[in-house]
């Protein structure tokens, strides 16, 4: 196994009308939304950075330039969330070559429940992402 390489993200699924960025288990969730949004038409691409800092900022911004949509997804709160940080730059930077709004998906502003039903409420799912897509798209 060679060792994931700092500051490179991957591009996990190619695609043309919009930028899903994740991490984690959200990487899964948004190829599960992904193929679901395939199936109407909306053909997502989806980039895992890998490492936050350094983020590889050229990959974000040519997925971005291509797409001219973009979907953050995190498990965390939104609040003070690694989110943020990553629309401002995506504002600053390449904000001509986008053609809505920065949509930002995080957990709900609450501590994770011990209860798995109460947790899969408060974590971004696929339908999330999926609705996120669909108001920009």
């Amino acid at each position: 196994n060679e060792p994931i390489p700092i500051g490179i993200a991957d591009i996990k699924r190619e695609g043309k009308d919009v930028t899903i960025i994740a991490t984690g288990m959200m990487v899964h969730k948004a190829l599960n939304a992904a193929n679901q949004l395939a199936s109407n038409g909306v053909e997502a691409e989806i980039v895992d950075p890998r490492s936050l800092f350094p983020i590889d900022k050229d990959m974000i911004y040519d997925s971005v330039k291509k797409t001219h949509k973009v979907v953050i997804v995190s498990e965390e709160v939104k609040r003070g969330a690694w989110t943020a940080e990553l629309a401002s730059m995506i504002a600053e930077d390449v904000f001509d070559y986008l053609d809505a709004p920065i949509m930002r998906i995080g957990a709900l502003n609450t501590p994770i429940p011990f209860s798995k039903t109460l947790e899969n409420f408060v974590v971004p799912n696929e339908t999330d992402i999926i609705k996120a897509v669909q108001a920009i798209v």
